[in-house]
């Protein structure tokens, strides 16, 4: 047997961990796909059929131009994935030993768990995954450019008041490393002033604060004592959905982790950009029942608006507005 490339129709997605049900069911309900003929591969969905633009917000990263690949042995594989281009990231669900000696071939691309805060290089990057000893799924073009789609932060186990804190990085480190095209902005700087919508008990003011950004933190519940010792950090005991913009002011960012029904959290921030007293918005979307992708849609008709689930995102999606 000697190599064969053989392009695939149709496109194939890389599901988040214990997530496939949410992909299959947005690939039905929202994209109307029929996915009567899928093929599953560990976490990737191929849809042979699927003609559709647009890439699900359950998914990790999607195989824009899937192809299939037969070779006989590991430097083949690798010599022929560079001869396509330099950039891939691997998903593995088999083979793994296999597939590590392959990526050990391929040009060096930095696969370690990331420092917050950090930027991601903006390079195109493909993505590749072994079916069995000999055959390959991949795609040189993908729609992240982070390998496999995947970002891994390391942990402080020891200062956030929550693991909450995790969502709020990686959703700072997506904005500010450019993988939403025209939506790229800087991490929030110091003398920049922030709003944290249900901040208890202050794992994204705790983020803020580490950039040096002041936060005007709401909820029913205090921070804990360090954050509410902060002179930088202004607490308000509310329901910061029933507050007036005119109420508390200009920020240049508003972020909102509450626990809601998405109606309620888009009520709320067609408020505030209405008021024209924002700059930018990252709110979590939380999937209470049956996804109402009528409601999602809304979200994502809102200029400059981006959606998806994130590496720290439980059931939820991440919404972002960005100017």
């Amino acid at each position: 047997m000697s190599k064969q490339i053989t392009q695939l129709t149709g496109g194939a997605f890389l599901a988040w961990p214990e997530m496939m049900n949410r992909l299959l069911g947005e690939l039905t309900n929202r994209f109307h796909a029929d996915i009567s003929n899928k093929q599953v591969f560990g976490d990737i969905v191929y849809l042979p059929e699927w003609n559709q633009e647009g890439v699900p917000y359950w998914c990790k990263t999607a195989f824009l131009s899937p192809a299939k690949m037969t070779f006989d042995s590991i430097g083949e594989a690798a010599a022929a994935l560079k001869e396509i281009q330099r950039n891939w990231g691997p998903y593995q669900f088999t083979q793994f030993r296999r597939a590590t000696l392959i990526q050990e071939k391929l040009p060096y691309i930095n696969l370690k768990v990331k420092q917050f805060p950090c930027t991601i290089p903006e390079s195109p990057i493909g993505v590749w995954t072994l079916l069995d000893q000999n055959t390959m799924l991949f795609s040189p073009n993908t729609s992240s450019t982070f390998p496999g789609g995947h970002l891994e932060l390391q942990e402080d186990h020891e200062n956030p008041p929550s693991r909450a804190y995790l969502k709020i990085q990686e959703a700072i480190i997506r904005c500010a490393s450019g993988v939403y095209p025209g939506i790229s902005k800087p991490l929030p700087k110091p003398g920049e002033r922030c709003l944290d919508a249900g901040a208890c008990p202050g794992g994204w003011t705790w983020v803020l604060r580490q950039l040096g950004a002041t936060v005007v933190a709401i909820d029913r519940s205090p921070l804990v004592p360090s954050l509410m010792e902060d002179s930088s950090v202004t607490f308000m005991k509310h329901d910061a959905f029933t507050l007036k913009p005119e109420e508390l002011g200009a920020f240049d960012w508003i972020f909102s982790d509450v626990i809601c029904y998405p109606e309620r959290l888009y009520e709320w921030v067609t408020m505030w950009l209405d008021s024209g007293l924002v700059k930018n918005m990252i709110c979590t979307i939380k999937m209470q029942g049956e996804t109402d992708w009528n409601l999602i849609q809304q979200f994502a008709d809102i200029p400059g608006s981006k959606i998806q689930h994130l590496n720290y995102n439980k059931h939820e999606l991440t919404w972002f507005h960005l100017v």
